[in-house]
């Protein structure tokens, strides 16, 4: 498929497919549907619920997107796990229904980094009871208590195969293949409770892309890996398959990557392991707000030395007899459902290729992708990038012409580079992305019969409360997890020591940040 110029594409939309009902596959739907301009929005589902990997799986079986070292970002449509169901009736199990699993990364004492008042989604308060930062089962709940209002919209346990542009250049639309994944399930075969029809292509005006970029880990090659995982199997690990840190204890642990994972799995194995910890890194960690007596700090790995079951690290350290390397480094974008447009938006994995603003697809924009960027507040980047594709595909917002969508990118590739950091936005450029994006939206021209006047579902918009907030909630999750047990009665920030006050409000007026 080559280029299109935007201006010969009809971005106007009657039918739209969603990919993913998690926290923002929910935010489209509902930006979508307040638009009141769509004959039919389907998000489709592989798993049996909504909420995407928030879905804690608590088993860390093998999977084949797994290599050592994991270098290719090419993935795959994975066939489900079925497991016996864990919904109840009135306390009982259902029967013995099974239920399709993807393995997801949550792990077993994962706490959100982004206290809840800033992670939250605008029209939803988080329940007065919860702790200041989330457990991942109360984060679960909030995002399908979120997406209630649009169930009917839902097509579960329908995996999307392959989205492909159809014959129609002028049109813009896509033909997308799904399958019904429990017609395909074999043990369906054994209740005779099979359906027909587990293939299904349609046609839709516009696709977006909300399935998330924490499926294919990556590993970086390092010099000896693979020698090392040879003679010493099992050793080697990804932050992906990290459940619970009393699987190392009193073991000699290295662990890759400073990130919020890298941080906190880190965090929770040296309370078990071996001390220090070792801890390798390229950078410091904006997370690792102080030392840590029982963490060591040490560059990234030159080299894996294989008789002596060690490592040798940047700067000369070695050390030998590991027992553990768990690598948090990260994911690749790996959409195996696109493989087959073009200009391919998968390259080496690193980021998705032809984005105009983080957003849509440049040479076709009736495809989009949504929460592409990282180092982010997420919730509120969904909802004010759904609010521009919902107006736009409504057609009361235009996009500007392609060579204007690709100088944006060449912009981003001079800034940033052309790999892994091109979808970054660390603070105060998320904060300036949702708002630049929710002004952009609200610029649209007012319709009638809409909310809010004709102007539509509002998206969010920081103050400076919510760049306070944002600039300093690594400290404050570092106060909060300094509390041990203490923390799960911790509701407000004020309660960790972090208040924002008058003065804080007067300087935010004077530097022209909205309150």
């Amino acid at each position: 498929m080559g280029s299109i110029d935007v201006n010969t594409i009809s971005l106007r939309a009657r039918t739209i497919a969603i990919i993913g009902a998690g926290p923002s596959g929910l935010v489209a739907a509902k930006y979508l549907r307040a638009e009141k301009a769509f004959d039919r929005i389907v998000l489709f589902e592989q798993r049996n619920r909504s909420g995407g990997i928030w879905n804690y799986t608590k088993d860390q079986r093998d999977e084949d997107l797994f290599t050592i070292p994991q270098t290719d970002p090419r993935g795959k449509n994975q066939d489900p796990t079925w497991l016996p169901s864990q919904r109840t009736k009135d306390g009982e199990k259902t029967g013995d229904r099974k239920e399709p699993s993807f393995l997801s990364p949550i792990y077993d004492r994962l706490e959100t980094n982004i206290p809840r008042g800033l992670m939250g989604f605008q029209d939803l308060d988080w329940p007065q009871d919860a702790q200041l930062f989330p457990k991942h089962s109360t984060v679960l709940k909030y995002i399908q208590d979120y997406g209630a209002d649009v169930q009917d919209l839902i097509h579960y346990e329908t995996q999307v195969l392959n989205v492909s542009p159809s014959d129609d250049a002028i049109s813009g639309r896509w033909n997308v293949l799904t399958r019904d994944l429990r017609s395909n399930a074999r043990w369906n075969v054994l209740t005779r409770d099979l359906r027909s029809n587990a293939r299904k292509e349609e046609c839709y005006d516009a696709v977006i892309v909300a399935n998330g970029h924490f499926i294919v880990p990556y590993l970086p090659e390092i010099a000896g890996i693979e020698a090392w995982n040879a003679r010493h199997p099992g050793l080697i690990s990804h932050a992906k398959y990290y459940r619970a840190p009393e699987d190392f204890t009193g073991k000699k642990v290295v662990v890759v990557g400073n990130s919020a994972s890298g941080s906190d799995i880190s965090t929770q194995i040296a309370q078990f392991s071996q001390r220090p910890l070792l801890w390798s890194s390229k950078s410091s960690s904006m997370f690792n707000v102080s030392a840590s007596p029982v963490k060591r700090e040490l560059p990234p790995i030159a080299k894996f030395l294989v008789e002596t079951r060690g490592v040798e690290f940047e700067d000369e350290t070695v050390e030998e007899g590991i027992d553990a390397v768990v690598f948090a480094t990260g994911y690749f974008y790996s959409l195996p459902f696109l493989e087959g447009v073009r200009p391919g938006v998968i390259g080496d994995g690193g980021r998705v290729q032809y984005t105009y603003q983080h957003l849509f697809y440049a040479p076709r924009p009736t495809l989009s992708f949504l929460a592409l960027p990282q180092r982010v507040i997420p919730f509120p980047i969904a909802e004010a990038q759904s609010a521009v594709l919902a107006r736009v595909y409504a057609g009361r917002l235009n996009l500007p012409p392609l060579h204007d969508m690709q100088r944006w990118e060449r912009n981003v590739i001079e800034e940033m580079g052309d790999g892994r950091d091109f979808h970054l936005l660390p603070f105060s450029k998320d904060g300036n992305y949702i708002n630049e994006l929710s002004h952009w939206a609200m610029s649209a021209e007012p319709r009638e019969g809409l909310v809010n006047e004709g102007k539509g579902k509002i998206p969010p918009v920081w103050g400076a409360w919510e760049f306070w907030c944002r600039e300093n909630f690594p400290k404050i999750r570092a106060a909060f997890g300094a509390l041990g047990e203490k923390r799960f009665t911790v509701r407000t920030l004020e309660e960790v020591g972090f208040i924002y006050s008058d003065a804080m409000k007067a300087r935010a007026k004077q530097e022209g940040k909205l309150i």
